[in-house]
């Protein structure tokens, strides 16, 4: 299919479903060994909003406690974040689906914000863009490395983005029918790329960024977590 047709193909779809974009909206947590943060996650979920944590090979229990507090759990692999987040996009049944971390540094209680211009039939996509709540909340390293891959994301694909966070919510249909196939910290990236050039509307809205609940980010609490996410990244900017 060339692109030209591909948009169009995407606009009948999102022209197609935007009456129904309303009820429960499923949140996909990509999680791994998130045992101790994700009874506070959880529990922070508003009215309305629904988990799927999407188990990447955790060793701590984590699958046991998402499941035994509610939420729907499905097991992905090969290990890597989109291999977990992908696998709870096509778990998800909702018209509109989120994303979120399962360390707790992005709070649950915000969904509605990055959800509620999606539900409005106002965007295809958002993002939140993560604002400190704290120094600490967002290392040097980690800013850098984020700030770079948006400013070459808005030069490369015109997309005025200025974070790739986590944080994020979509129509569910149009999301399958991307074909996203990075199964690594490329997915995200990969996203909001394959939206912008099929012709959805990609916005973004602020979100609370605070230090993570538990532990140590696997992306932003260490620089060499940061790189291998810019490598992944600049690999999906280069296809």
């Amino acid at each position: 299919m060339s692109r030209h047709a591909f948009v169009r193909s995407s606009q009948a779809r999102r022209a197609s479903i935007a009456p129904s974009l309303s009820g429960v909206i499923d949140v996909v947590l990509p999680c791994l060994n998130e045992a101790q943060a994700l009874p506070w996650v959880l529990s922070r979920l508003p009215e309305g909003f629904r988990a799927i944590v999407a188990d990447n090979g955790s060793t701590d229990g984590s699958d046991r406690i998402a499941a035994r507090l509610g939420a729907l759990v499905v097991h992905a692999s090969p290990r890597g974040f989109g291999a977990a987040a992908h696998a709870g996009l096509l778990a998800a049944t909702t018209d509109v689906v989120c994303f979120l971390d399962a360390d707790g540094s992005l709070d649950p209680a915000q969904l509605p914000r990055v959800a509620a211009p999606v539900r409005a039939a106002a965007a295809d996509l958002v993002l939140g863009r993560r604002r400190r709540t704290v120094r600490q909340a967002f290392p040097l390293h980690a800013r850098a490395g984020n700030a770079l891959v948006a400013w070459r994301l808005r030069r490369t694909v015109g997309v005025g983005v200025h974070d790739l966070g986590p944080m994020r919510s979509g129509r569910r249909e149009l999301l399958v029918s991307l074909d996203l196939v990075d199964r690594r910290f490329g997915y995200p990236l990969e996203m909001v790329i394959k939206a912008a050039r099929a012709g959805l509307r990609v916005a973004e809205v602020d979100v609370d960024y605070a230090p993570r609940r538990a532990g140590r980010s696997k992306v932003t609490g260490s620089v060499g977590g940061t790189l291998r996410t810019v490598r992944d990244m600049s690999r999906v900017l280069g296809r």
